[in-house]
């Protein structure tokens, strides 16, 4: 399919003899056409970024959604915005399936050509097309969603086997899920499939995430694509349709660790999560009764203290320099702790219950 559209992108730009982008209605990047020009303006820097990371910035959205091209029938001139990093004007073609708008076309334009140009026209008829194919993967990507939704929520060999029965070829060999959560988007619409994405749900899972499926390989890149300011988490591979619930739980698990703590960075991987496979399966609730008053706000510094003295393997040296303290002060930081919590930092369990606590406060 995606062939097609680059087919079909190549068409407008020999028709216009301008450059032509293809975004989805979520301004995610679908096909570019290559231009040879000696003009700068070919690649400004909104198109530069959009090929590049696939995806078009929010300040470049709400510019050019403010012209109304989410329900237009017809061509709209953009005028340049340098405040939101439109440097050059666009002329955006409306990618129509009845009365739905599943994308954009985008020309560059330096306003020589008319909106009711021939042309242009005869481009609005490729964007129809382009509209009738969005709209067959729309409708698929809805039935996949749906039956993907129903085996997370559901499990069960009914859910499972319908899955495998839409996805026909695609099951075979390993896959995976990713989970983006907390997500959140305007008007609650679940996003088109970035690549590598075989199937897209969002998932009540106590607060909102976004499930994706995909194969293993292609797992962080779908994920990166997805997350937007969000965490995401990536299960670890499976071989069959019927346990993609344990790795939806797995990778709900790794976003949340990934919430936690910034060493993973934003996507984490459940097979590298290390004793956070086993914290993020502990109840939540009230904190350990003899932690509780360490984790009170304002001995946040304590508990940091204990926390890298921890992590550092209750090596004072190591931990002093990590915090940028002088060992003495050191000391005296933990002899309070002891106070505090009623806890022998010598004592192997005593410091296992708090390094525990610590870690587990952070989901």
């Amino acid at each position: 399919m995606r062939t097609e559209y680059q087919e079909l992108i190549d068409d407008v730009c020999g028709l216009l003899g301008t450059p032509a982008t293809l975004e989805g209605r979520d301004f995610g990047l679908i096909a570019f056409g290559a231009h040879d020009s000696a003009d700068d303006r070919v690649m400004d820097p909104v198109r530069t970024r959009s090929i590049l990371h696939r995806r078009s910035t929010p300040a470049v959205r709400e510019w050019f959604e403010s012209f109304g091209i989410a329900t237009a029938v017809r061509p709209v001139r953009i005028p340049p915005e340098p405040a939101a990093g439109v440097l050059t004007g666009r002329v955006c073609l409306p990618v129509r399936y009845g009365p739905v708008v599943h994308g954009y076309i985008w020309l560059l334009d330096d306003g020589a050509v008319p909106l009711d140009d021939a042309r242009l026209a005869a481009a609005m008829g490729i964007a129809g097309r382009i509209g009738a194919l969005l709209a067959d993967e729309a409708r698929a990507g809805a039935r996949l969603g749906g039956l993907l939704h129903d085996l997370l929520t559901e499990g069960g060999p009914g859910p499972a086997g319908a899955l495998a029965e839409a996805l026909g070829p695609a099951v075979d060999g390993p896959l995976t899920v990713v989970a983006v959560a907390p997500w959140r988007t305007a008007g609650g619409e679940t996003p088109a499939a970035p690549p590598g994405a075989l199937a897209l749900c969002a998932v009540a899972a106590g607060s909102p995430a976004l499930a994706a499926l995909a194969r293993p390989g292609a797992a962080r890149a779908v994920a990166e694509r997805l997350r937007g300011t969000a965490t995401a988490g990536i299960g670890d591979a499976r071989r069959g349709v019927h346990e993609l619930p344990d790795a939806w739980r797995e990778a709900l698990a790794a976003a949340r660790a990934a919430r936690a703590e910034r060493a993973f960075g934003r996507v984490a991987h459940w097979p590298d999560l290390g004793p956070y496979r086993l914290l993020t399966a502990l109840p939540g609730g009230q904190p350990d009764p003899a932690v509780a008053p360490l984790l009170r706000p304002e001995h946040r510094e304590l508990a940091r203290t204990a926390e890298t003295f921890l992590d550092h393997a209750g090596q004072a040296a190591r931990t002093a320099a990590a915090l940028g303290i002088h060992r003495q002060t050191l000391y005296y930081r933990l002899s309070r702790i002891e106070r505090l919590t009623g806890l022998n930092l010598a004592a192997g369990e005593d410091r296992l219950l708090l390094h525990m606590a610590l870690k587990a406060a952070r989901l």
